[in-house]
């Protein structure tokens, strides 16, 4: 063997220096990429926690009598699960009629600003017509727009018309829903149009292509506007309060305020109850959608 040859042979494995970390300790970047993936956790946990234990905390309250609630330290659970804070919210305040007008207008406002953002994103996208453009773009302009500013035309009108304490007072000046038209029209984007043109030439209407074409394949993003849409009008406070000053009329988030006012704020055991009669059924209507909503909100988040 010649002397270059002696001069390139191998070194032997039981020689070789270990490789820093080692088999089990992974890559030089692996102890620095846990310690992040450890405060990503951290971090996450933080913000549950904070959404999450206000909820806990509301609900064991409703179970408390008065004094438990005023003990220092804080005392988390209940002596006894008493439903009696429940029975006084019930008898205070008609919570049937809240619960019924709350339904009422969560379910018509939300069908009708899903059929409103369908039908408008539809035309947006399939059908051809001018300053469609400029429409959409007041369309998204819309979304920057508050709340608050539009409240006193709103009310204006509303009064002039006579609709005060009135259904359709509360539920006709908030169909206008700019984010479902947004969202539906970035998901009408990624459909596949062959799909649509195949079903004109069979002597498909526009409408038809709609209901029976679009809407099945957009069931993710359907049920995303849905669930925002039945949140808002649920949750909805300002309005109701505005337009709306007779019991029989009035909203949960409306009737709870009464039933501060009847019940006196130091009551917290009452309000607590009555809160958690509020927010259940939009927790369960989460809880049945919450599949959905990721797909329906990133569904078209790359289309332009």
């Amino acid at each position: 063997m010649s002397l270059d040859a002696k001069k390139l042979s191998p070194v032997k494995v039981a020689e070789m220096p270990p490789w820093p970390g080692g088999a089990a300790g992974g890559t030089p970047q692996e102890p620095a990429r846990r310690r992040i993936q450890a405060g990503g956790y951290l971090m996450m946990l933080a913000a549950v926690a904070v959404m999450v234990l206000p909820l806990v905390w509301m609900m064991l309250a409703s179970f408390k009598e008065r004094d438990e609630i005023y003990t220092v330290p804080i005392q988390w659970l209940p002596e006894s699960f008493d439903l009696s804070n429940y029975a006084a919210a019930l008898a205070a305040v008609p919570f049937g009629n809240f619960f019924i007008n709350s339904l009422i207008t969560t379910l018509v406002g939300a069908t009708l600003k899903i059929a409103l953002g369908l039908t408008t994103a539809y035309a947006v996208v399939f059908l051809e017509f001018p300053f469609k453009n400029l429409i959409f773009g007041l369309v998204v302009f819309a979304l920057l727009v508050p709340q608050q500013i539009v409240i006193i035309p709103n009310y204006t009108l509303v009064s002039d018309l006579g609709w005060i304490n009135t259904y359709q007072g509360l539920i006709l000046p908030g169909l206008a829903s700019a984010f479902g038209t947004f969202l539906f029209r970035q998901h009408f984007l990624t459909l596949p149009v062959s799909v649509l043109e195949a079903a004109a030439l069979d002597g498909a209407s526009h409408w038809t292509r709609l209901w029976r074409f679009v809407v099945p394949i957009s069931a993710p993003t359907i049920a995303a506007v849905a669930l925002v849409s039945i949140v808002s009008e649920w949750n909805e406070y300002l309005w109701p309060l505005l337009v709306v000053d007779r019991a029989e009329m009035m909203t949960l988030p409306v009737g709870l305020t009464l039933l501060q006012n009847n019940d006196g704020v130091t009551n917290w055991g009452v309000l607590m109850a009555g809160t958690v009669l509020i927010t259940v059924p939009v927790l369960l209507v989460f809880f049945l959608l919450q599949r959905r909503i990721v797909s329906g909100l990133t569904s078209g988040a790359v289309t332009g």
